[in-house]
């Protein structure tokens, strides 16, 4: 206890000991009083000195006094207040009343060794004051107690301080809890209110050019309601102003203010009268939006308004700055960049919601799975912009398309997916709908100038029937648009059970076939090829196989398109064509004569631009002859972009044979024919299965061979099975044939008894 305290301690011990001697003394009642007036005055000085206030409370008649601090600290003079009871219970906050008392009583009743509360007391302006209150009691003989005494002191400031904090504190922990952003607003404007008698606090968000309500739990409702949405300007009050400006706006009364002549009809009616407004600026100083500050007096800031302003208006861009981010976060991962239709992941949430465990009955529905057919072409033809603008035309039209149904969602490359409700339950209506979405999307478009229609393929899976949680109907619906792309495209599919077992099989297959390339686990077989005029093998092609312990023999119709799919198409034409090339050497060291290996090559490695060079160390590597290596394209190679036109010629510089392989059933062959530089067109087995008995098969392999012939290019028929179809093509001038009427593939030892002798004469 410092000295200050010990002198009034002592002191109302002396007074308390004194009013009891004076009782069991000889003196006069005159002498008494004059005693006990010295003893109060000192008292009293004391008080003042310590700016305490002085209250005596007579529990015998319940009357109190009050000393002239005490009122003047609450505001009133020294004639103000009557000496009741009722004059103090009436200024206690109500609820702190009953706990004050309490404390009195357990004072009083000996419960408790002291008596010491802290309590608000309204001042005369109406305000409430923080008041600590101590008091000592005065006893009779029999210990009853008859006084008490005691003293007030003012600790609005330091209780003020220590709420403040308390507040600032929760205000951090709700920001680091991440608490909605309204209740934080509250909060802070609360804290502020608290710490200024008569304040109201309110937080204004800037959206585009308007300001919307954020927080002002303080402020009547209807103001806050007339003022949302209100468009920022140079004179639209306090905050409207400042969040047009950047700029700070203090405005002393807002009736005769020019800033708030538009608006004033909205708070002089609240009685809302002055108004200071901070902007709300982010650390790149973007304005966010503005904190306000109200009185129902003209005035202007002090020093510690103005300081709780700034630092409100800073505590408040945090929170704007990390409900931005927020939403930044929340855009990203449930909303596709591109195209502004839902993500993956908001796919799989939507899903989630209509699959609920506890749902039942369960509520049908329709995932249908969409990919744009040949987007790739777009890419690579007309760049990655023209692609980009195309899917975001796809994403418009879908989202028209589906504007009543569940969700449209982009989950990656040019693959969409749709939910759609299925009310009716059936196929019909899921069909009606599919065909629409395949017409929509078969619209022509425009890119960079060139007129371009794009189609898609259709997946579709039925919610429960096809699957009854989120993994099983993807991948249905992924499953069904297998299907439907292998069914030409530009058209939809069902799911069906075999369908999984295919898309398990594709799965295997690729599991496995990258170990299988890496260590050279796939062989080769040969198929001869016969001159038709002399009956002699002229060359073999050289067929990639793949036998796998558990998956048993793999054709390469499976594996090819899937090596091109996960990249190892690379690595495996190496392989294919050193072991041909060297196969090709062996034969001829060991006396067989192999005029020419055909090799075949994917059209991919016409785009890429180490390929000739590969070419060039195998052929190196091997000691092959250029002249005896044969590569066998596709028709979807064949096309008239220069880059493959330049791969074409250096080929045929390095005197390296090129034929086009299963000619006839492409679109691109004839408009390439006269730009490209090959040797061989590999006629399509399609046309000689049916040359016996289908008379437009005859005449057009006839015409394949004239042409063929005319613009210098050996013919050769593929799949030739029967002598009739041997004698047939002899007639027709065909040059040479493949097919199972002479060999069926086989290694290079059992094909090696075929094969002719090199003349050693």
């Amino acid at each position: 206890m410092n000295d200050e305290a010990k002198t009034k301690s002592q002191l109302i011990e002396e007074i308390t000991q004194l009013r009891h001697e004076l009782t069991h003394v000889n003196l006069t009642k005159e002498e008494q009083s004059i005693e006990l007036l010295k003893s109060e005055e000192r008292f009293t000085l004391a008080m003042r000195g310590a700016s305490d206030g002085l209250w005596d409370w007579d529990l015998n008649t319940d009357n109190v006094y009050y000393s002239p601090r005490w009122k003047s600290m609450l505001g009133y003079a020294e004639h103000e207040l009557d000496s009741s009871l009722n004059t103090w219970a009436s200024m206690v906050h109500e609820d702190d009343k009953d706990f004050v008392l309490t404390c009195v009583q357990d004072y009083l009743s000996n419960k408790a060794d002291a008596f010491e509360v802290e309590m608000r007391m309204r001042h005369k302006d109406g305000s409430y004051l923080y008041i600590r209150s101590r008091a000592f009691k005065v006893t009779q003989d029999n210990n009853e107690a008859i006084r008490l005494i005691g003293t007030h002191v003012d600790i609005t400031k330091r209780k003020k301080a220590e709420l403040f904090s308390a507040r600032n504190t929760k205000v951090l922990e709700m920001i680091a809890k991440g608490f909605p952003a309204h209740q934080i607003y509250d909060e802070i404007a609360l804290m502020y209110e608290e710490r200024h008698a008569g304040m109201f606090c309110s937080m204004l968000i800037l959206e585009g050019s308007k300001l919307i309500h954020g927080g002002a739990p303080s402020l009547p409702k209807a103001y806050c309601d007339a003022i949302n949405g209100i468009e920022i300007g140079p004179n639209i009050g306090s905050c409207g102003t400042a969040t047009y400006t950047g700029k700070r706006v203090l405005v002393e009364d807002i009736e005769i203010d020019p800033k708030w002549d538009k608006i004033k009809h909205l708070a002089l009616p609240h009685g809302l009268r002055s108004c200071w407004s901070e902007p709300v600026i982010n650390s790149s100083g973007k304005v966010l939006g503005a904190f306000g500050m109200y009185y129902r007096q003209p005035s202007l800031p002090d020093t510690e308004e103005l300081d709780d302003l700034i630092s409100a208006a800073r505590l408040v861009s945090i929170i704007l700055d990390r409900e931005n981010n927020l939403r930044r976060i929340k855009e990203l991962a449930y909303t596709d960049e591109l195209t502004k239709l839902s993500s993956r992941a908001q796919l799989y949430i939507s899903l989630e919601n209509l699959i609920k465990p506890t749902q039942n009955p369960k509520q049908p529905f329709n995932l249908i799975y969409l990919d744009l057919d040949n987007f790739k072409q777009i890419n690579d033809s007309l760049g990655h912009d023209a692609g980009d603008t195309l899917l975001q035309e796809i994403a418009i039209r879908l989202s028209n398309f589906a504007r009543n149904h569940e969700l449209v969602a982009r989950i990656g490359g040019d693959e969409f997916c749709i939910i759609m409700k299925d009310t009716e339950d059936n196929k019909d209506s899921v069909i009606t709908l599919a065909k629409q979405c395949l017409n929509i999307i078969a619209k022509p478009v425009h890119l960079f100038g060139r007129r371009f229609i794009p189609t898609c393929s259709l997946g579709i899976a039925r919610y429960p029937i096809d699957g009854e949680d989120t993994t099983s109907l993807l991948k249905a619906a992924d499953t069904a648009l297998y299907s439907a792309k292998d069914q030409g495209k530009n058209g939809y599919a069902f799911y069906q059970i075999e369908l999984t077992q295919q898309a398990e099989y594709r799965f295997k297959v690729e599991h496995y076939l990258r170990e299988a390339i890496e260590q050279e686990q796939l062989s080769l077989v040969y198929q001869t090829q016969v001159d038709i005029r002399t009956g002699k093998v002229v060359g073999v092609e050289a067929l990639a196989r793949w036998f796998h312990p558990i998956l048993g023999q793999i054709p390469p119709s499976d594996f090819i398109p899937i090596a091109e799919r996960i990249g190892m198409i690379k690595p495996l034409t190496n392989w294919v064509l050193n072991t041909a090339c060297q196969q090709a050497v062996n034969w001829r060291l060991s006396g067989i004569d192999i005029l020419r290996m055909a090799v075949n090559i994917s059209p991919s490695h016409f785009l890429e631009t180490d390929f000739v060079s590969m070419l060039d160390n195998i052929i190196q590597t091997t000691g092959i002859e250029c002249s005896k290596l044969k590569l066998e394209v596709t028709e979807s190679a064949v096309q008239t972009n220069q880059a493959n036109l330049s791969v074409f010629k250096r080929l045929k510089d390095h005197g390296i044979l090129i034929a086009i392989d299963d000619f006839g059933t492409g679109y691109s062959s004839f408009a390439s024919l006269k730009h490209l530089y090959v040797d061989v067109l590999k006629i399509d087995k399609y046309f000689v299965d049916d040359i016996l008995t289908d008379k437009k098969a005859k005449d057009l392999f006839c015409s394949m061979i004239t042409m063929g012939q005319k613009l210098g290019y050996e013919i050769i028929a593929e799949g030739v099975e029967t002598q009739d179809q041997f004698e047939l093509l002899k007639t027709l001038g065909c040059d040479t044939i493949q097919g199972y009427l002479f060999s069926k593939p086989a290694s290079a030892e059992e094909i090696a008894p075929l094969l002719p002798k090199l003349n050693m004469s």
